[in-house]
Order: C-alpha cells, then sequence, then structure tokens
C-alpha cells in the first residue's frame, strides 16, 4: 500500500514539475500615453503563422507553442503605430511580456506625404519623380520612404530606373499606359483619402495581383466596405504646384444590410504655383458602392473621375535663368491684363470598374474585375506657318546671338537684346493678333494659331486573380489579364487667335499637305489638322507564383507570358510619305500599316532566411522580356507606319524591332529590434535592347526638324541602398538613408534620324525620289556615358520628435550628387565630325572633340525640409493640423536638363562653346526654392 501511495504521490509530483516547465509566452498591451489597457491587438511572431489578440484588459498569452530562441513580436492595432519587440524563448520558462506601449497614429505623415506628392510631383512632364512618389507612398521601408518624401523633389530615381518598370493598379486593374509603360497619376489626383489604401510590393518581392517589374507594384483598394466609417473635410494651401485645395469625403462602413458606399469629392486650384504662369484648375469625384450577397460573393463598383488642366513651365539655359530667375516660364504673355500660358495640358480619363470577390473557400477566392477608361489627354501649343518664332527666348532674341556673329561680337545689339528680354521676355500676344488681324484684311492665312496635340483613348481591361492557401506554408497566386485599346490621335485648333481664314493644312518646313486626300483643306476652330491616325493595341498576360513559408525560411517562384501587337491606321495620307518608285506613288502614312508583335517572358524567384528574429537575410533574382512602348515602337507615328527597323517602308537589314530584355538582382541585410531597424541593399539591374525615340531641330552638316531613333539601347544599373531608423527615447526618432549608385549605357547604339525636311529628301541610284532620312546607320557613341535622370547619389539625415500632447516636429538634411545632363546621341556619332560631303572636317582635333563632349556634372547641392503638425479631439471628433517648409535654406539646384541636338557636329559645337556666351547652351530644370505647404482637417 506505502508502495502504491508513494507511485501515485511520485507520478503526481512528476506532473506537475511537466507543467510547471511548459513553455509560456503571454504579456500586456496599453496606450503609451493614456496608459490605458487596449484590446484587439493583434500579437505576432514574425517569420511564423503565430497570432494572438488582446483581450479586453490588454492581455494575452499564446495558446500554440512558439519556437525557441530569438523571436520577433510584431503589435499592431488600425489606428496605432505597429511596434516590434524582440523577445527569447527559453524552454520550460515563461516569458511574460507586461506593459507593452503602442502610440496613436495621428495620421500626421501620411495625410501630409500623400497630399504633398500625388498632387505635385506626380503631374510633372519630366517623369523624374512619379516612379517612386506614388509607388513608394504606402511603403513602410524606411530607404523607399525616405526617397518618396524626402528625394522627390530632385527627380531622384530609385535605381534610376524609370516608373515603367513599376505597376500601378487599382482594385487589381492595371493603369500603366500602352503609350509610354507608365501611370498616369493625375487621373485620380486630389483624392487622397479615398487612394491611401494601398498594398506595396517591393521591387521583385511577390505580389497577389500581377506579376509586377523590377520596382515592384502598388494595389490601390477602393472598395467601399474597406474603409472606416466616417467624414474628413480638408483645406490646404500651397506655393508649390496650386493655391488651394478644398476636399470631403465620407464613407458609411459595412451596414447590416450588406450595402456599403463611400464618396469623394475635391477641387484644387490656383493661378500658379512655383512656377510662372502655372495655372491649376482641378476637380475630383469618387464613388464606391459594394453589395456583399452573401458569405461569399460580394460585388463593387467603382467610378473615378478627376480632371485637371495646368500650366506646362519650359526648360530654359542658363542664360535665361541668369537674366530672368529660376521662376522664369517661356510659355505665358500677357493678354488683356491677364496671363495666358499657351502650353496647357488637360487631362480627363474617367475611370469605371466592376469588381467580384469570391472566396470559394476559407483557403481559396477569385477577384475577377472589368475596367473602362476613356477621354481624352490635350497638350496645346502655337502654331505659326506664317510668322516668326513666337517664343519669347527664341535664340535670335537673346544677347548671345548678337554676342556670336561671326563677324565679332556686336555689344550694342546684345545690351538692347538684354534689356529687351529683362523688360518684357514673354510672349507678346498683341503682336500675335495683330498679326492675324493683317492677314484677314490681305485674305490670307493665319499666320499663328493655338492647336492642342490629342490623345482620346478608350481602354477595355478585364482580369481574373486567384489566390489560393495550399496549407499554412504554401500559397499559390496567379491571374489571367486582358488588355484592349483604340487611341485616337489628332491636332486640333483650340483658337485662331483673331483669325477669320483658318489655316492652310501644308506642312511650312516642306510646303506638303498634310493630307493629299484633301490637299486645300483649310482649318477652323474644332476642326483636326496637321495629322490624324488610330493606335490600336492588345495584351494577352497571365501569370502563376507560389509562395512558401517556414520558420526559418520564407521563398518564391514566379513565371509570367504576354502577348502584344500594336497596329497603326493613317487616317492622312501624308505628303511628306509619298515617294515615287519606279514611276508609281506610293504612300507610308495611309490606312492600316503592319501589325506588330511581342511575346513577353518572365522568372523571378526570392529567399528569405531569418537567422534570427533580429537577422534576416534577403535576395531576390529576375529575367523579364517585354514589349516596348508604343512611344519607343513607331519612329513617327503622326506621319508614317515606320517603326524601329522599318524605315520608308521597308524592312532594314542592320536593325529590327525586339522585347526588352531585363535582369536583376538584389542582396539585403535586415536588422530589426523595437529599438533599431535597418535595411541594406545591394543591387544590379541590366536593361536590353530598349529603343529611344526624340525629336529636335538641328543645324549641323544637316539641317532641319529631326526624328533620332536609338535602337538596342543597353543599360547598367548598380549600387546599394540603405535605410535606417532608430527610436532613441519614446519621443525621439532618428533616421537616415542612402542611394550610391551608377548608371550607365552598356553598349553603343544604332542611331538614325528620320526628317520632313528638304535637306533629306533627294534621289536613291535608281534615279527616283526618295526620303533620304534613316538610309545612313550610325553608331552612337554612349558606352560609359552617365544615365541621366536625377542625382545618382543621395543622402538623408534627420530626426522626428512626437510629444505625448499629440504635437510632432521633423527635419531632415538632404544631400545630392553625381547630378548628370541628358547627353545628345546624334553629337556622339560619326555626324559629329563628318561634312555634309561624308568626309571628316580637316581641322578636326580628338583632344579638343574630347573636350567638347565630356558629359556635363551638376553641383552637389544639400536641401533642408521641415515638416510638423498638432491634432485634437473635440468630443468625438478629430482637428488636426500640419505644415512643411521645402528647402528652407532656398538652395538653387538643378534637377536635370539635356544637351540642345541644334549642334550636332564639331565645328557648331566649337563655334558655339567658343563665342562669349553659347546661343545653343543645355536647357535646364531647377528645383524650387523655398517653398511650403499647410493643411487642416476635421475626421468625424
Amino acid at each position: 500500500m506505502k508502495k502504491s501511495l508513494f507511485i501515485f504521490l511520485f507520478g503526481l509530483i512528476s506532473s506537475f514539475s511537466v507543467l510547471a516547465q511548459e513553455t509560456v509566452v503571454k504579456g500586456s498591451v496599453k496606450d503609451a500615453v493614456t496608459d490605458e489597457a487596449i484590446p484587439d491587438v493583434t500579437i505576432a511572431i514574425e517569420g511564423t503563422e503565430l497570432k494572438e489578440q488582446t483581450d479586453g484588459f490588454g492581455q494575452f498569452v499564446f495558446k500554440s507553442a512558439v519556437p525557441f530562441g530569438e523571436q520577433m513580436l510584431k503589435i499592431s492595432k488600425s489606428g496605432f503605430l505597429p511596434k516590434r519587440y524582440p523577445i527569447v524563448v527559453n524552454e520550460g520558462q515563461t516569458l511574460n511580456i507586461q506593459d507593452m506601449t503602442l502610440e496613436v497614429d495621428k495620421g500626421s505623415q501620411s495625410d501630409l506625404f500623400t497630399i504633398t506628392l500625388s498632387d505635385d510631383e506626380l503631374n510633372d512632364d519630366t517623369g523624374g519623380s512619379d516612379n517612386i512618389s506614388g509607388l513608394l507612398s504606402s511603403s513602410k521601408d524606411v530607404f523607399q520612404r525616405t526617397a518618396a518624401f524626402e528625394f522627390s523633389s530632385s527627380f531622384f530615381r530609385v535605381r534610376g530606373l524609370d516608373s515603367d518598370n513599376g505597376t500601378v493598379l487599382i482594385n487589381g486593374i492595371e493603369m500603366n499606359k500602352f503609350d509610354t509603360g507608365r501611370p498616369q497619376w493625375s487621373n485620380w489626383g486630389g483624392l487622397n483619402d479615398v487612394v491611401r489604401n494601398q498594398e506595396f510590393t517591393s521591387g521583385l518581392k511577390p505580389s497577389t495581383y500581377n506579376f509586377g517589374g523590377v520596382l515592384g507594384s502598388t494595389n490601390i483598394i477602393t472598395r467601399a466596405s474597406s474603409y472606416r466609417e466616417g467624414g474628413r473635410i480638408t483645406y490646404s494651401s500651397s506655393n508649390r504646384s496650386y493655391t488651394n485645395r478644398l476636399m470631403a469625403s465620407y464613407a458609411s462602413g459595412l451596414m447590416e444590410d450588406g450595402w456599403a458606399y463611400t464618396i469623394m469629392a475635391g477641387r484644387r486650384w490656383g493661378n500658379e504655383g512655383y512656377q510662372d504662369a502655372t495655372l491649376y484648375d482641378s476637380n475630383s469625384f469618387f464613388a464606391s458602392v459594394e453589395k456583399k450577397i452573401n458569405e461569399k460573393h460580394s460585388i463593387n463598383f467603382t467610378s473615378i473621375y478627376a480632371p485637371n488642366r495646368r500650366g506646362k513651365s519650359s526648360a530654359n539655359t542658363q542664360e535665361v535663368y541668369d537674366l530672368k530667375g529660376i521662376k522664369y516660364n517661356e510659355y505665358w504673355g500677357y493678354l488683356d491684363g491677364e496671363k495666358k500660358n499657351s502650353r496647357i495640358k488637360e487631362v480627363e480619363e474617367p475611370i469605371l470598374m466592376l469588381n467580384h470577390f469570391w472566396d470559394i473557400s476559407d483557403k481559396t477566392s477569385l477577384n475577377t474585375n472589368i475596367g473602362y477608361q476613356f477621354g481624352k489627354i490635350g497638350n496645346s501649343r502655337l502654331d505659326y506657318p506664317g510668322g516668326a518664332n513666337p517664343s519669347p527666348a527664341y535664340y535670335q532674341d537673346l544677347p548671345s546671338y548678337a554676342l556670336g556673329d561671326p563677324d565679332g561680337p556686336d555689344y550694342g545689339a546684345a545690351y538692347v537684346a538684354e534689356q529687351n528680354f529683362i523688360n518684357n521676355g514673354q510672349i507678346d500676344w498683341d503682336r500675335i493678333f495683330d498679326a492675324n488681324l493683317t492677314n484677314n484684311i490681305s485674305g490670307n492665312y493665319a499666320a499663328y494659331s493655338l492647336y492642342e496635340d490629342r490623345t482620346d483613348d478608350k481602354q477595355w481591361t478585364f482580369n481574373s486573380i486567384l489566390t489560393s492557401e495550399i496549407n499554412e506554408n504554401i500559397i499559390l497566386n496567379a491571374s489571367l489579364n486582358y488588355k484592349k485599346l483604340k487611341s485616337e490621335n489628332f491636332a486640333e485648333i483650340i483658337d485662331l487667335l483673331g483669325s477669320t481664314n483658318g489655316v492652310l493644312n501644308v506642312d511650312s518646313f516642306s510646303n506638303s499637305p498634310f493630307d493629299e486626300n484633301n490637299p486645300d483643306a483649310v482649318a477652323f476652330e474644332g476642326d483636326k489638322f496637321r495629322y490624324n491616325y488610330n493606335l490600336f493595341a492588345n495584351e494577352l498576360a497571365g501569370y502563376a507564383q507560389a509562395q512558401f513559408k517556414y520558420s526559418k525560411v520564407d521563398f518564391y517562384l514566379a513565371a509570367s507570358v504576354s502577348k502584344t501587337d500594336y497596329q497603326r491606321e493613317g487616317l492622312y495620307k501624308n505628303g511628306n510619305q509619298s515617294i515615287s518608285v519606279d514611276g508609281v506613288l506610293i504612300n507610308n502614312s495611309y490606312g492600316k500599316g503592319d501589325k506588330i508583335e511581342f511575346t513577353g517572358y518572365g522568372g523571378k524567384a526570392g529567399l528569405t532566411y531569418k537567422l534570427t528574429g533580429k537577422h534576416l537575410f534577403d535576395v531576390n533574382a529576375g529575367y523579364i522580356t517585354q514589349a516596348p512602348s508604343i512611344r519607343n515602337t513607331f519612329t513617327n507615328s503622326r506621319e508614317s507606319h515606320d517603326y524601329i527597323g522599318v524605315i520608308n517602308g521597308k524592312k532594314s537589314n542592320d536593325i529590327s524591332i525586339t522585347e526588352e530584355k531585363i535582369s536583376s538582382l538584389d542582396l539585403s541585410y535586415i536588422f530589426r529590434s523595437s529599438i533599431v531597424n535597418a535595411k541594406l541593399t545591394g543591387f544590379y539591374t541590366k536593361i536590353e535592347d530598349a529603343n529611344e525615340v526624340s525629336f529636335f531641330f538641328t543645324q549641323g552638316s544637316s539641317t532641319g526638324f529631326i526624328q533620332e531613333v536609338l535602337a538596342g539601347v543597353d543599360k547598367q544599373h548598380i549600387g546599394a541602398e540603405l535605410g535606417l531608423e532608430a527610436q532613441v527615447t519614446p519621443t525621439i526618432k532618428l533616421k537616415g538613408a542612402a542611394s550610391v549608385g551608377q548608371y550607365t549605357y552598356a553598349n553603343d547604339p544604332s542611331l538614325y534620324i528620320t526628317s520632313t525636311s528638304d535637306d533629306f529628301v533627294g534621289q536613291d541610284e535608281q534615279g527616283n525620289q526618295t526620303n533620304l532620312s534613316g538610309t545612313q546607320l550610325r553608331t552612337a557613341n554612349l558606352k560609359d556615358y552617365k544615365v541621366a535622370g536625377g542625382p545618382q547619389r543621395a543622402y538623408s539625415v534627420g530626426f522626428e520628435y512626437r510629444d505625448p500632447d499629440f504635437w510632432w516636429f521633423g527635419a531632415t538634411a538632404n544631400f545630392f550628387t553625381n547630378t548628370y545632363i541628358d547627353v545628345s546621341p546624334l553629337a556622339r556619332s560619326e555626324e559629329f565630325y563628318l561634312d555634309a560631303d561624308g568626309i571628316p572636317y580637316n581641322d578636326y582635333n580628338e583632344d579638343i572633340a574630347r573636350d567638347l563632349l565630356k558629359q556635363e556634372k551638376f553641383d552637389d547641392y544639400m536641401v533642408v525640409n521641415l515638416v510638423g503638425g498638432k491634432s485634437w479631439k473635440v468630443g468625438d471628433k478629430y482637428v488636426g493640423f500640419f505644415a512643411s517648409v521645402g528647402n528652407l535654406l532656398d538652395k538653387k539646384y538643378k534637377t536635370g536638363g539635356f544637351e540642345q541636338g541644334r549642334t550636332a557636329d564639331y565645328r557648331a559645337l566649337k563655334e558655339d562653346v567658343g563665342s562669349p556666351k553659347r546661343t545653343f547652351g543645355s536647357k535646364y530644370w531647377y528645383g524650387r526654392g523655398t517653398n511650403y505647404f499647410v493643411n487642416v482637417y476635421l475626421r468625424f
């Protein structure tokens, strides 16, 4: 009996001992300011599927076994700033983490950054900032946030890449344009409150919605039920792009009957931004309605309408900036006492989409979408077929022209030109109207008119996206996508500027009719002229992806395939494209041209190794082939069917169009603790077989308006990125970021030019009339020249102070170096040293030529930015205020520029550089001086 009792007691004690040795992780979370417990906080152990939530007392305990060793806890709740806590789990021990804290997310930074970026830099035609501001505004990565919020005003490009290397979607529907490959962010501009719900995927990392590009993808979610119930009214004032902004939004949340809706309206306006006469006029409307049919099915309809008009600003030579300052804009002049800008960009492209969400099971969902976008993009400009160039900064009207007189500097004429430009220096609208009125009396056609380059698109998109969780470790994603575009392209008269006789539809350079089917046509206001054609595009694409997640290693594999075709249909029979061959007149402009087809493939893979909860290593690699954009496919779609490798309707034996090829690799080390978060990344990207088409005037050994075609361009982008932030005290955070890159041309691509000028019209070997443009294939010696596109090196250091009384303040100092001019490829070809007869110049000096062709590097500069805000709770409502000051020290700096192609040969460039002041110097963009943004809002 005693023996049995002893055995029983021993077993009981052993059981208690085993229970005592059970591994337990528990704790609590409270508000950092009020010290009150926070319920419903998600507690997750990173690198695992383990999650728990706090109860009504802010307490939590993990019921499942927690892996031993160093781990990282992530605590998060909507409306609070997430935090990470490092822990060490020992076998058989209880880890009790009491009183972890969360701070209320007052929304200050998110509101400020979204407003200033999407309304401002994203509208810039230079395209230097849209690739980061939009794509990264939703990112939590330290470096990417810094790139978006601090570097964008300097037209910095992440990894030196343009935004066509990233994908933007709304509810899974791709918004990148066929024409440029880039998204048109102004299509949803001014709708900040309803487009801030974004899922961002960095670089090649896997996305739920599509294969993406080497810059990642952003999906903007506008599902009505995803918005928090409540409303918001916002007023803003700025001197950047607009003067005033007013927004109002309201979301119902998901109601008991299964319906949800979100609506928003906004307006942004101003007579001018930082640059002179850059008017801004924009209205924005949004509506999203969702019906939850049952537990498995839901349908959402979204409509977006954001028409906007804005005045453009000009790039200028340094001579012009020296005389008129960095706010100068040559595109405007006074008319009836008001500033009238001749270059207005107008975008009006509504978006309609219907989304079906089907939860097939707890593990599998199918999202099917159909979208339709239509409308117009117009860019106005002055036409002067019967008058002098109306540009106030026309080179013959500047002092440099008189100083470069072949007979010696004419200082008197230079002084007169200087004073005229300083005192006037804007478009003389009165002179333009007088010229047209005079022509009315004499019966002549208009000497001047204001017209618009129009693109009217109609695009349908259909896709279906499948997501399936095979088990707790494996997730599969797949999608099928189809896009169909019809793009109408034409020029339209919008103002005859006092003329009653209209504009003769004839090319003033070649005297050929723009439409031989109607050679004597006269255009009046509202009429099409100059060019008129349609572009058709179709794309069918699909991708599949598998993600694997385990305690120590996460990895993924993805593949994509696409079929793309383009076709041009000419509605005008352009006289410049009519050529006599063996006595037969052919035209390469009218009717439908060849259908150009591309097949793209993509593959990528990546791995994350979690050494511990603090130390992670990440690697991603990918190879993508893709169709070039329409803009870089056709050499001059306004006039002919020609595309890369097809010249004057004939295929070249030397070059042909092909898919662009992109190889990319990045390696990262990530450190995460409760105090410090850091990420160091090295990257390499190679772009091959790209094309670039540009248009400009030249007056070297060949003169006229030409189209410059670069084919088979290779580029190499290599560098490193660092992001670092440290929460040194509960209220003070230090942050820093750096990007060190080298972006260069990796080969010497092929180059040829096309033109409608008389200089390029002659006879072939059989004596037939022919357009000689494009018949001479050149090599552009670009290898090792730097790729232009903002600074290649950028650094940022700053701090942020958040007070428990709900006010905050931050400052950053940003340093930029290695910014280069965009070089002229034509000047790096044999065109530079050959005379008109094809024989090299007898006075050509290689040492002088090397100095003339040295790529200009801009001065380094520093920009200091300040930002701060305060919020108050008034009853159940919130009132907030914040402001930012950009470029506090009013630093003047060049953000970019390009060499003029007018002097693309040795003698012309040598003479221009050797004159007292360059006539055809490079044209530059300057960043803004000191600028501000102020915002107040009411949330209810």
